[in-house]
């Protein structure tokens, strides 16, 4: 899975535009820290047995910002820093790359895609649907993937994993919509131009 999961990364940092981004300081002091900020939100790890902790993604809020490509490259040192500071695992980390954070980060941003695509574009549309609800189905996808993967590989019973992990799922979902929902709510009144997924005139003006 290594191979793949930089292969993703490799992927999105050759399509993105990099010349505005390098001659933008905001930019890059945004995306810097949005990946630290992402790092003391996923070391708040609980769980019963090794490797099948869980703690909040925020990775809705992070593909809103920043978009698929740059979200993917942020959220790829958040993870290189959490395992360099013990929190995850080495072995475990092509893992935990394409299963913890882009195969979810991706199904935020398609999910995202597809309410602008066919939803009406209004704010309460792009922040309940695209951020709270979106939020909750992004830790849900998260959760089933790497569930089936600890089973499939053999490194828990499918009972275990349902009992110790897919059980907690439910206590999660809100707390993650809610967590996202916020965060992108304060983020369009305040500060709207660092949501790379929003404009006035997309979802305010002549609504």
């Amino acid at each position: 899975m290594i191979l793949l999961s930089l292969l993703l990364v490799l992927l999105a940092a050759w399509k993105f535009d990099w010349r505005p981004w390098l001659a933008d300081k905001t930019s890059q002091h945004l995306s810097f820290g949005a990946a630290i900020a992402l790092v003391p939100l996923w070391m708040l790890q609980a769980g019963v047995k090794e490797g099948l902790e869980v703690h909040f993604l925020g990775l809705t809020t992070l593909a809103l910002m920043l978009g698929w490509r740059m979200g993917v490259l942020m959220s790829t040192l958040s993870l290189l820093l959490i395992t360099l500071f013990g929190f995850e695992s080495w072995p475990d980390f092509g893992v935990n790359l394409l299963l913890g954070v882009i195969v979810p980060l991706s199904f935020s941003y398609l999910l995202f895609l597809l309410t602008y695509s066919y939803l009406y574009r209004h704010l309460f549309v792009y922040i309940f649907v695209a951020g709270f609800f979106n939020a909750a189905l992004t830790i849900a996808v998260k959760t089933i993937a790497y569930s089936g993967f600890m089973v499939w590989s053999d490194q828990y019973s499918w009972q275990t994993v349902l009992d110790n992990y897919l059980s907690v799922l439910p206590l999660l979902l809100f707390p993650e919509a809610l967590l996202n929902g916020m965060a992108i709510t304060v983020l369009v009144v305040f500060k709207p131009h660092w949501m790379r997924t929003y404009r006035d005139r997309d979802y305010l003006i002549n609504k």
